[in-house]
């Protein structure tokens, strides 16, 4: 194992050290075996006695350099300079085989000098909710960080309700944000932001440092990732719910798991955060949202890049995030992109989705569904299930048309639509139901949910159980940020 702490080591003003306090009566309670070994991570820190030496004992490997990051952010589109890790640690960075540097990050690990009065811990609910949805988004393609173990407790903690503290550990790329930069920015502290840039491209960014321009290469690839990721977001019908500019990754996945959901019924306006009245983070305000993040950060190239090459960068990210959703649903539609037939194509794609919305179907199950569209009989399973018929009717005829004229045979495409549509996602009913078992110290469900995760694409029979549209109680779920 190759571990290193270049973050505590090279951006001392950026972080606190600080030790992981091991809560009451802590147990191990999933090992992300699959994980550990591309990470190439000890054998033996699948047993929980030599993970926890590691990570509390004196001259603990996870425990030696710990840190708490120093940031700010955009929240709900307002200024705080006050953020940082308040209930997480940076333990360490392991670097693979590959060369690939990979950060260790234990999130509920205690109070920092960044908790702002908050016991630093999190709640075992939505240290669930976490582990399964960056599971989740792995499997289905998304960037996104993952969990590496989780670790449930007897210790008390109080939100809304008395809950049991839990922690994970976490693996990205890198834990830092666009609040990182923005806060040396908006501070003004030049000397930092630019120690917090040299970093960047020493050890995340270090294609772009050979560019003739290094700044401008680091701001398109950051735009152009978190243009493609939003676009699966959108693709793959994601809520993420919290896009402050602190749950932005520089890397472009899908960060800091708070009050998420997968749609039900196909609502473009859906909120999945109680917290955000006014819909600022609904689903089709993601795309937005995005531009307008990445308008924060690119504030803090202005002392190293002309007002004009940051605004040519920014006007890329449109055309970027459109073209990766438009090859994205013509994979989930089975059309083939085409020149010629552009246009009718994203009629097809956009009535469809017109007639998922109106008719307030299960955004999900349909698409799966339509796997099986069959362009030699009037498809009745699927038909059967929208009221306005002549409409579904009048659609499959245009869609009918453009499968037959591509010349892909049917079965073929059937096949690449299973591949593009998920027979299996994470819906937030069965998580609450994971985590209802999970509290009282089941976890078979989460496992069982985990395996199904796993394979999203394939329909198994003992998961069997995971692919059905919630019933109406289990729909639009009030989830909130707290955890």
């Amino acid at each position: 194992m190759n571990l290193d702490h270049s973050f505590a080591e090279k951006l001392t003003a950026l972080g606190s050290e600080v030790k992981p306090i091991k809560l009451i009566n802590s147990r191990l309670a999933v090992f992300n075996h699959n994980l550990a070994v591309k990470l190439n991570l000890p054998f033996e820190w699948q047993y929980e006695a030599d993970l926890f030496k590691a990570l509390y004992s004196d001259n603990g490997v996870l425990k030696k350099r710990s840190v708490a990051q120093k940031y700010g952010g955009h929240q709900f589109g307002h200024w705080n300079p006050e953020l940082g890790d308040g209930r997480g640690l940076l333990l360490a960075e392991v670097i693979d085989e590959k060369k690939q540097r990979w950060d260790l990050h234990l999130k509920g690990a205690g109070p920092t000098p960044y908790s702002r009065f908050a016991d630093g811990r999190a709640v075992l609910r939505s240290t669930i909710r976490e582990y399964l949805a960056s599971e989740a988004l792995h499997y289905l393609g998304i960037p996104t960080s993952r969990a590496l173990c989780l670790i449930v407790s007897d210790e008390p903690v109080y939100r809304e309700k008395q809950e049991r503290a839990a922690k994970m550990i976490r693996v990205c790329q890198s834990h830092l944000r666009f609040g990182h930069f923005e806060y040396f920015y908006h501070s003004q502290q030049p000397q930092k932001l630019q120690d917090l840039f040299d970093y960047c491209f020493k050890y995340h960014f270090t294609e772009c440092s050979k560019a003739d321009s290094p700044y401008l290469a680091m701001l398109e690839k950051v735009v152009h990732d978190t243009a493609k990721l939003i676009a699966k977001w959108q693709a793959f019908g994601f809520n993420h719910g919290v896009m402050n500019t602190d749950n932005m990754s520089i890397h472009g996945i899908t960060f800091d798991y708070g009050p998420y959901a997968f749609l039900d019924d196909f609502d473009p306006t859906f909120i999945c955060n109680h917290s955000d009245p006014q819909g600022r983070y609904s689903f089709d305000s993601q795309p937005g949202v995005g531009l307008w993040n990445l308008n924060a950060l690119a504030q803090t190239f202005t002392p190293y890049l002309e007002i004009e090459q940051i605004k040519q960068v920014l006007n890329s990210y449109e055309p970027i995030l459109l073209k990766e959703y438009s090859t994205l649903m013509h994979d989930k539609l089975g059309l083939l992109p085409s020149v010629v037939n552009a246009q009718a194509n994203s009629h097809i794609i956009n009535t469809w989705l017109d007639i998922l919305a109106v008719e307030k179907k299960d955004y999900s199950a349909t698409f799966r569904q339509l796997c099986r569209f069959d362009i030699f009989n009037d498809n009745p399973i699927l038909r059967d299930q929208f009221i306005n018929r002549e409409r579904f009717d009048e659609w499959a005829k245009h869609y009918t048309l453009a499968l037959t004229e591509q010349g892909i045979s049917q079965t073929q495409r059937q096949t690449q639509m299973r591949q593009h549509n998920p027979h299996i996602v994470l819906r937030n009913y069965l998580a609450q139901q994971v985590i209802d078992r999970a509290e009282e110290g089941n976890f078979e469900m989460f496992h069982q949910f985990i395996g199904a995760l796993e394979k999203p694409y394939q329909e198994v029979e003992e998961y069997q159980k995971f692919s059905s549209p919630p019933p109406d109680w289990g729909k639009q779920l009030e989830i909130s940020c707290s955890s």
